[in-house]
């Protein structure tokens, strides 16, 4: 075990438990809800552009998508680019009617929005039910990235890096909430950038130049440096597919959508998606262009997810691979912390106050800031706990689990998102009817798999999706005049 490699991880992970230890300090009192799921509504636009980026950039842009890229060649690369303005239209499409309506309603969870709009406990209901299986479904795979990153470069065994990494991850986003999670979010989006920069230019310089790197791929499989990789499965309907699946789609996907009610005014909405876009193009393109040219340098891994972690140890010096391997953990940790926090609303607030408990919120103030402060703690625990459990048996790819649960959030969140947002005729029961029939297609193809000709599982799940919330609210109407931006 190489000390210059965990003394600056570890570091690292001291730092994230520093600053969540802060962030609870300067926490107000009296306003726990708003204050742990949205931060008081306070990111400024640097910030926002920053948790945004780094919520997105997860283990799979840093270890299932550099997977694939080794394994596919240069297409993936064009594949991944595809990605470039998952920001904008977040903060373009959702950004400010979201955020209005968002304070309108003191809303702190995606769910509250919903029942804003709709008025359905159902709707509320079944989104609580698809969010915490498509997360747990994401977070197993987040906490997988993060096992193997350590692993790879410390020699631990699997199960105990794991467990050091659960452990962190679950104890700041616990103490720290919201507010910490972003604040690590910007730190860890900055150390992605820099560790990006860093590994993509001593790739290029350990292959002696970038086009030295395009012929040993060539002589490995010609296959490698065209557009649609080995046995052309990079087809053109699976690419212009795959751009709904993780640009268009990624519009609905809770834990970045939270982000649209937390930033404070509109100058710093603008700023998020300009900073934003520039991030998430650097990322992209880096991580993945990284992966593809690292088979060059290291062509015989026996699981594609390895090569970030190994390239940087193969062509970095011992001390800065420890520190520009904290851009990988940056990228998993920032992922699973926006999830698990998403998690502890929706367990919390949307589930245990609407429907269970909740006389608690009639209680005196400082009483129920206490017994929701220990509620949210152990919620965030025992989740944290579940997922580490799933695990520990993990798949060989995870970046195909990764896109299967990306694209089950899609089928029930996209559409009663943008259309109850924009859409005045929307109403509760044609939501229900997207996010049944959405979630029932995608599952059901994705079980099946038939043969749709290199077309995703996620554009036919969305266009069914449309099709039943718009014949669901032209057949059923709402019963009451729906709660609008323009009402």
């Amino acid at each position: 075990m190489n000390s210059q490699l965990i003394i600056p991880l570890v570091i690292y992970l001291i730092a994230m438990f520093v600053m969540a230890a802060l962030t609870r300090r300067h926490r107000k009192s009296g306003s726990f809800l708003n204050e742990y799921f949205v931060g008081g509504r306070s990111m400024g636009g640097f910030v926002l552009a920053m948790t945004l980026a780094a919520t997105y950039a997860s283990a799979s842009s840093f270890i299932g998508g550099p997977g694939a890229a080794y394994k596919m060649g240069l297409g993936w690369v064009l594949l991944a680019m595809i990605q470039l303005p998952v920001a904008w239209l977040t903060l373009g499409i959702l950004g400010k009617k979201f955020a209005i309506e968002a304070r309108r309603h003191n809303a702190v969870t995606l769910n509250d929005m919903l029942y804003a709009r709709f008025q359905n406990k159902a709707v509320v209901i079944l989104a609580s039910v698809a969010l915490l299986l498509a997360f747990f479904g994401t977070m197993v795979v987040q906490f997988v990235g993060g096992a193997r990153l350590l692993q790879t470069v410390t020699g631990l065994p699997y199960q105990h890096g794991l467990f050091l990494f659960a452990f962190t991850v679950g104890v700041y986003t616990t103490i720290g909430g919201f507010r910490a999670v972003v604040l690590t979010d910007t730190v860890q989006g900055m150390m992605m950038l820099i560790g990006t920069v860093a590994l993509l230019a001593g790739v290029i310089h350990a292959g002696g130049s970038l086009g030295e790197l395009v012929t040993r791929l060539h002589e490995i499989d010609p296959a490698l440096i065209t557009p649609y990789g080995p046995n052309h499965f990079l087809s053109q309907p699976f690419m212009l597919s795959f751009w709904v699946l993780v640009c268009f789609g990624m519009i609905g996907l809770p834990h970045t959508a939270i982000r649209c009610m937390a930033y404070k005014d509109s100058r710093s909405l603008h700023q998020g998606i300009v900073i934003s876009t520039a991030m998430v193009a650097l990322l992209m393109f880096g991580t993945h262009l990284a992966g593809a040219l690292g088979r060059a340098i290291v062509p015989d891994l026996s699981s594609p997810d390895q090569i970030m972690p190994t390239l940087m140890m193969t062509v970095l010096p011992p001390f800065f691979a420890g520190i520009f391997l904290a851009g990988p953990m940056a990228a998993i940790m920032s992922t699973i912390d926006s999830q698990l926090i998403q998690s502890s609303a929706t367990l919390l607030k949307d589930l245990y106050i609407n429907y269970i408990n909740p006389q608690i919120i009639t209680q005196k103030a400082a009483e129920t800031e206490s017994k929701l402060n220990r509620l949210s703690l152990w919620i965030t625990a025992i989740f944290s706990l579940l997922v580490f459990i799933a695990a520990t048996n993990p798949p060989d790819m995870i970046i195909w689990l990764n896109l299967l649960a990306l694209g089950g959030l899609q089928a029930v969140f996209l559409w009663p998102l943008v259309l109850g947002l924009y859409w005045k005729k929307a109403s509760a029961f044609g939501a229900l009817a997207s996010m049944v029939c959405g979630l029932s297609t995608y599952i059901t193809l994705s079980l099946i798999k038939p043969d749709l000709h290199g077309v995703h599982a996620i554009v036919p799940t969305l266009i069914i999706g449309l099709i039943a919330f718009i014949t669901g609210s032209l057949l059923v109407p709402a019963a009451r005049r729906p709660v609008h931006a323009n009402s």
